[in-house]
């Protein structure tokens, strides 16, 4: 009886873990990169994205303007930053208005978001464009879906 459970485990589709999205796989097949050069810290090719994933051929730009929302994920993920400092800060430290501590947060959390941003305006991509590629297991055999919204004209013009 193990034996049969041993190879039905084998041979049902591992299904690839979400976590991937956080290293900026590809949403699709999450084995491909989606961004050019795999550090965020290199400031002139930080947003270079992949035209389509070198992997499983998924576009990444779905119409014009697609990476506009991302935006908002950016913002969400540097409310949650500063939420989560705050209460770190406030538990550790305290808070007072009567001396600098609420001022010295504000630098610290200033200094932390600021040296974060390449890393959150990539993942905050990989995230948005999550919501809307889906993961496929047999991304090996079927095509991607094609987008027809996209104008080559007007291709990075953001």
């Amino acid at each position: 009886m193990e034996k049969i459970k041993q190879m039905a485990a084998a041979e049902a589709p591992k299904r690839e873990s979400f976590v991937k999205i956080f290293a900026c796989k590809c949403p699709r097949c999450r084995q491909g990169d989606m961004f050019e050069d795999k550090n965020p810290y290199h400031l002139k090719s930080t947003m270079k994205m992949h035209k389509r994933c070198p992997v499983c051929d998924q576009p990444f730009e779905l119409e014009v303007g697609f990476f506009y929302g991302s935006g908002y994920v950016s913002y969400a993920l540097s409310v949650a930053i500063s939420v989560g400092t705050l209460a770190l800060w406030w538990f550790t430290i305290g808070l007072g208005l009567d001396d600098n501590r609420f001022l010295y947060w504000i630098i610290t959390n200033a200094v932390l978001l600021i040296s974060l941003q390449p890393l959150l305006m990539r993942l905050a991509r990989a995230i948005w464009i999550a919501f809307f590629v889906g993961y496929d297991p047999d991304w090996k055999n079927s095509a991607p879906v094609q987008t027809d919204r996209t104008n080559e004209a007007m291709s990075n013009a953001w």
